[in-house]
């Protein structure tokens, strides 16, 4: 989504895209927000579409997070400050930004050890019932915006989001130099997965997926080996393709098929990170992950990311 000229407030309204319920978008004029103390105006200029947005319009929920009243939708944004509130330092108008787009309580126990990506009180753009980026104008705490130097666009900007999610993925997974890392799941985020763990050094990187032109997408954009997620005992294949049990398996998808193929191909002692969000309750190799020391973790969202991110971008 881009305005036709983002320094342009003096209509004081703009265009948002609403969701009312499933298949059910629609665009709305909403009027224009004045930024509060710490808080910057912000015309939104690019906007990325994520599985969520994609799983609200379609479903009207994710998990726990139900659509129960109109919601604007996007979370993955850039955009040009147009005024700043009171109390900001750092930013001005005229500064090219994107926007981290959770907000924590900042007082609660996981905030204050640096886990704020767990806050329960966390705001987050698009998740019910906060109102996303999609939006002409919309006010965002300004240590929450992102500075962009001038040779990173607006688009690569609202791309932090997904690798933010990528790079605290192989955080969690603790993808080491030489690793070898297996993901499934080939859509954008194992895409954005799969950079992040080549820039911590990962050497040896594949992928399944049940898509054969999303392994071509990911083959084709630096991974080692591919394998179809039809085979029948994908793991053996995967094992022989990686040159032995991966280090560290990353799932993207969700499916319990794919989360089964990951552990079975993880190393003794090695590490399984769960990305994807597919069905609130799974079976499990129980017996087989105890008895090879296999860590199972858990990711959601990320956390002190943003920065990482846009330096790499940077370099």
């Amino acid at each position: 989504m881009e305005t036709a000229d983002p320094t342009d407030t003096t209509l004081g309204k703009g265009m948002a895209a609403v969701l009312h319920g499933v298949g059910d978008i629609r665009l709305e004029t909403r009027p224009q927000p004045t930024p509060g103390p710490g808080e910057v105006l912000v015309a939104v200029h690019s906007v990325g579409i994520c599985g969520s947005d994609v799983h609200y319009w379609r479903d009207g929920r994710i998990g726990d997070f139900v659509v129960r009243q109109p919601m604007v939708l996007g979370h993955e944004a850039a955009g040009v400050v147009v005024a700043v509130g009171p109390d900001v330092k750092g930013l001005l108008p005229s500064d090219r930004v994107a926007l981290e787009p959770g907000v924590p309580c900042r007082m609660c126990r996981e905030c204050k050890t640096g886990h704020y990506n767990l806050c329960r009180e966390v705001r987050f753009l698009a998740t019910p019932p906060v109102d996303g980026a999609l939006n002409h104008f919309i006010t965002h705490p300004a240590d929450f915006c992102f500075k962009l130097p001038e040779h990173v666009s607006l688009d690569e900007g609202a791309m932090l989001e997904p690798l933010s999610v990528g790079l605290w993925a192989c955080e969690r997974g603790d993808v080491k130099v030489g690793a070898r890392v297996l993901i499934t799941g080939a859509g954008p985020i194992g895409l954005m997965v799969m950079m992040a763990a080549r820039a911590r050094g990962a050497t040896v990187i594949g992928f399944t997926d049940v898509l054969d032109e999303r392994l071509t997408i990911a083959k084709n954009l630096g991974a080692d080996f591919v394998v179809s997620a039809d085979c029948k005992e994908l793991h053996k294949d995967v094992i022989e393709l990686a040159g032995g049990p991966v280090d560290v398996s990353i799932d993207c998808s969700g499916a319990q098929t794919a989360v089964e193929a990951a552990i079975f191909s993880t190393r003794p002692g090695g590490t399984v990170v769960l990305v994807g969000m597919g069905r609130d309750t799974a079976s499990l190799p129980v017996n087989h992950i105890t008895m090879n020391e296999i860590d199972v973790r858990g990711v959601f969202r990320y956390a002190n990311m943003y920065p990482r991110a846009l330096d790499l971008v940077v370099s």
